[in-house]
């Protein structure tokens, strides 16, 4: 007996095949969709927690803007206040040591052979002027000054010829340079502290 298959098998399975390969493609599509899915809502928390962050830092700075404004003001006022206490220091020191130039110059005149008539001092220089009966007298003088803490160059810038009271005396200019001694600045500075 013979048998007849009359059921189209290689279109059957062709169909299985097909139907195998669309519903694999279906299922991968809808894998994908759900991993891009998930990584979507992965980063849309994300930038919700991102922009919670932000608006939180905005109003942490809008609280703290007024302190800082006051630190800034007080980093101003700090500064200010440190220029006038160095200008004042500066100031001190300066007049100590006018003081002790003055002091310097009257100790080292002879008041027998010499005459000042004008004493000026302008920052780190000091100019001098006056009359004395000869030229040796003028030189030990600027040689006794030369040996001064507080004076540290002495430079004659004018000598001439002056008649006083029928008497020939030589009329003299002074100028001079300003230091101030290492023991004496460190010592204006521990008082100043």
């Amino acid at each position: 007996m013979l048998r007849i298959n009359l059921l189209p098998i290689r279109q059957l399975k062709k169909r299985a095949k097909a139907r195998n390969q669309i519903i694999s493609f279906i299922a991968l599509f809808i894998c994908l969709l759900l991993i891009l899915g998930t990584v979507g809502f992965i980063q849309t928390t994300k930038i919700n927690s991102i922009q919670n962050s932000i608006a939180k830092l905005k109003k942490d700075k809008e609280i703290y803007a007024p302190i800082l404004a006051e630190m800034k003001r007080l980093e101003k006022v700090k500064k200010d206040l440190e220029n006038k206490i160095n200008i004042i220091k500066a100031l001190k020191r300066d007049s100590s040591i006018t003081v002790h130039i003055l002091d310097e110059v009257a100790n080292k005149i002879d008041n027998k052979r010499m005459w000042l008539s004008s004493l000026k001092q302008k920052g780190h220089s000091l100019s001098l002027k006056g009359t004395a009966l000869d030229n040796r007298t003028i030189a030990q003088f600027m040689d006794a000054l030369k040996e001064s803490p507080y004076i540290s160059a002495v430079n004659l810038s004018n000598a001439s010829l002056k008649s006083v009271s029928g008497r020939d005396l030589k009329s003299f200019s002074l100028a001079c340079s300003i230091t101030s001694p290492e023991k004496e600045t460190k010592k204006t500075a521990n008082q100043n502290k």
